[in-house]
């Protein structure tokens, strides 16, 4: 392993960390909604623009010529960066959900009717409900649900007899609400010994963790760009070469199809098949300049550090608010991403981000898109603070400084 970098350090990379509001300095608690960007993604892009940019796959000039090999350099970083062992099994999408509908589209289109059941948990986020939602509106299918247990986890307790009979089990890697680190080993052994496929929605564990998709067992991975350093406008799909071979296209039009006649046409190879249209030039050359800073500082470092931050937030917030406040969750850092869900007692989440906002602390209240998650939890929202490799203890004492005048101000 590398040496663990200066994490504190790395602010220095992102301009927006060094502006203010209301007088105050910028203290970003939102990267599970969005992170922010260093100045290295977008100079790249930047440089794209203005050096090598042109439309790809078509021109036989050296611009365009150039502007592909820009763009296929970007899949193979993604390919290397969570361990496919072949880049065409690598699609480039607008962003995670619309991976997901592709998936519940084209796959579950092609395999799933009336008497089939799928599998999910009420952990997910709505871009993992709402497409299955959509096709078992049409199609007839079952949705099975895999309940919370104690803690945020996953009750298991009937997981074999929900995958009894199933046909797909789609699953998040790390809740966006609750920080839990799903068990995807069991569920992918169980999922396959039961004949179901998997698919793993990764948006929240992609950029904070390693990730290897050749170790994994999955048969789809979906993630996107915006919370992993890079731009917003592209996600990433991942699937299985003989999966994707046997898939329907999901979209039409230029650049997926090999032939068109009036009689009908004949889709392209994988990944061409699934990436119709001009595709996100620009955003995949950004992407792959921040898998470039990422694996730069490595991503077990990045790991680390955030356990050790998580762990310093989690203390330091029950010492200095008590009972007053509620962090959903497991108590175990290394059990959990950087991601805390937080009730303050007496206080709407709404009121909660308001007040933090006055001292520049941008977090996100809500439902963050899983309403049943919600309602498993008993709660309407929760304010969210999400951390990155840009934060550090500091971020955390100005975040509970804010919170206790949040509490101060609406509970007395």
């Amino acid at each position: 392993m590398t040496k663990a970098p200066d994490f504190a350090a790395l602010k220095k990379d992102f301009p927006i960390l060094h502006t203010e509001r209301n007088g105050r300095p910028l203290v970003f608690l939102d990267s599970a909604a969005s992170s922010q960007r260093p100045t290295q993604v977008l100079d790249a892009m930047d440089w794209m623009y203005n050096h090598a940019y042109a439309n790809v796959h078509r021109g036989v000039y050296g611009l365009a010529e150039a502007a592909t090999n820009a763009y296929e350099s970007a899949r193979l970083k993604v390919a290397r960066f969570i361990g496919s062992p072949d880049s065409s099994e690598v699609i480039f999408t607008k962003n995670a959900t619309e991976a997901l509908n592709l998936v519940a589209r084209s796959w579950g289109g092609a395999n799933l009717g009336d008497g089939d059941a799928i599998v999910l948990t009420t952990m997910e986020h709505h871009a993992n409900i709402v497409p299955w939602q959509m096709m078992a509106a049409e199609r007839g299918f079952e949705i099975r649900w895999i309940p919370l247990g104690e803690n945020g986890q996953l009750d298991l307790t009937d997981l074999d007899v929900l995958l009894d009979g199933a046909k797909m089990l789609s699953v998040t890697s790390m809740s966006n609400v609750l920080g839990t680190i799903t068990p995807l080993d069991r569920l992918i052994s169980a999922a396959h010994a039961a004949g179901a496929k998997v698919c793993i929605d990764a948006c929240q564990s992609v950029p904070h963790m390693r990730t290897r998709v050749d170790e994994m067992g999955a048969d789809f991975v979906a993630f996107s760009g915006h919370k992993m350093l890079g731009p917003t406008g592209i996600g990433v799909l991942w699937g299985r070469h003989e999966l994707l071979e046997e898939m329907p296209p999901f979209l039409g039009g230029g650049g997926m199809i090999s032939n068109v006649t009036t009689e009908g046409f004949m889709p392209d190879a994988v990944p061409s098949k699934f990436e119709a249209g001009t595709p996100p030039i620009v955003e995949a050359v950004g992407l792959g300049a921040a898998i470039d800073y990422l694996e730069a500082i490595g991503m077990d470092h990045i790991r680390q550090h955030e356990i050790e931050l998580t762990s310093y937030a989690l203390r330091t917030l029950s010492e200095r608010l008590g009972q007053a406040i509620t962090i959903h969750g497991l108590s175990e850092p290394a059990q959990r991403g950087g991601v805390m869900s937080i009730t303050l007692d007496g206080v709407h989440a709404h009121d909660v981000s308001q007040v933090l906002d006055g001292y520049a602390v941008a977090v996100r209240p809500g439902h963050h898109c899983a309403k049943p998650l919600m309602r498993e939890l008993g709660v309407n929202a929760t304010a969210r603070a999400s951390f990155y490799l840009y934060n550090d203890t500091s971020d955390v004492d100005v975040l509970a400084d804010a919170l206790i005048e949040a509490h101060r101000f609406f509970a007395t």
